[in-house]
């Protein structure tokens, strides 16, 4: 079906999702692997991001070799000031390791919620300067992309059908690279978070209320089960604190996480924020699809001790602190 068919339908969604479900464990499906793998590497500048990426792979091992890999960035809208977007440089980095790994081929995908213009937000981002430097690398407009319906079954909203992109139901492999910032509704947004630039604006609107309307929380978890994330390489080199995830300052994390379990990988960002993971929500309600507990994580690289910082956050999220 395609997007042209479909521009009303952002509006009937509305009007059919203003109710909120609460969370019922039972609803989740149980996913969680016996272990998951995360790597801290520390990376202090975007120009040693190829060093970081290869060796952060090494350390987590994704299959790629003859697949179809789409690379999930956080691309929202561009400041010049403000850290609200994944590095292109760090996409760059991971689209060359992916090939250098055998991918059979890597795809650049990202719907913004905040701009419609997604060609202006590339221009102005750099992302475009730096997939065109590559020449193999190419970029898909998700907002604008055909789209198939996806019934859905855990109950956490009032949305029985989502209208995925072709282009993410058809890889064999979705890697999350989410920015690491602290968010003023959900306390806090990476890989779980970012999958919210999956569902087409041309249907959801810009920008896509109609998840916040559902309960910001019961749509992550619902996204994260009906669109499995199968590797995850968060961008904590500048990262965001406080007002997130879009006027806060920038904080110098100055590291890589890198996981096969966006759950792990959520709840190692947190706890590098400072953040305990057990007391933000849909980590909570997610639990059932991956591991927060650290006994249950075989941590690589760096340990989370030594790269952690206290993040600023906002009053409302005070109570997060580990």
């Amino acid at each position: 079906m395609k997007r042209r068919s479909l521009m009303g339908a952002g509006a009937l969604a509305a009007t059919a999702g203003l109710g909120i479900h609460q969370f019922k464990a039972s609803h989740v499906p149980y996913r969680r692997p016996r272990r998951s793998h995360v790597a801290v590497l520390r990376c202090d500048r975007y120009e040693r991001t190829p060093q970081a990426v290869e060796q952060g792979l090494r350390l987590v091992r994704p299959s790629v070799q003859g697949r179809r890999v789409l690379l999930k960035p956080n691309l929202v809208e561009y400041s010049p000031v403000a850290p609200i977007n994944t590095h292109p440089m760090l996409i760059v980095a991971v689209i060359d390791a992916l090939y250098g790994l055998g991918a059979a081929s890597v795809i650049v995908a990202e719907g913004p919620g905040h701009i419609r213009d997604t060609d202006l937000l590339l221009h102005e981002s750099g992302l475009r300067a730096q997939l065109d430097s590559l020449k193999r690398a190419s970029f898909v407009d998700l907002n604008f992309d055909s789209v198939r319906r996806v019934a859905l079954g855990t109950g956490l909203t009032q949305l029985e059908e989502i209208w995925l992109p072709t282009t993410v139901q058809s890889a064999d492999v979705v890697i999350s690279v989410p920015k690491i910032k602290t968010h003023h509704w959900a306390g806090v947004t990476l890989s779980l978070k970012n999958s919210f630039g999956i569902l087409p604006g041309s249907v959801y609107g810009w920008p896509k209320n109609v998840l916040h309307w559902q309960g910001i929380d019961n749509s992550i978890v619902e996204l994260a089960v009906s669109v499995p994330i199968h590797f995850v390489i968060a961008d904590g080199i500048e990262a965001m604190e406080g007002n997130g995830p879009l006027h806060g300052p920038m904080r110098r994390l100055g590291c890589l996480v890198f996981s096969d379990d966006p759950v792990a990988a959520d709840a190692t960002c947190c706890r590098l924020m400072g953040i305990d993971p057990g007391r933000v929500r849909h980590l909570q309600m997610a639990s059932r699809l991956g591991n927060l507990d650290v006994a249950n994580i075989e941590q690589r690289g760096e340990s989370v001790d030594r790269v952690m910082q206290q993040f600023e956050l906002l009053t409302e999220f005070v109570h997060l602190r580990a």
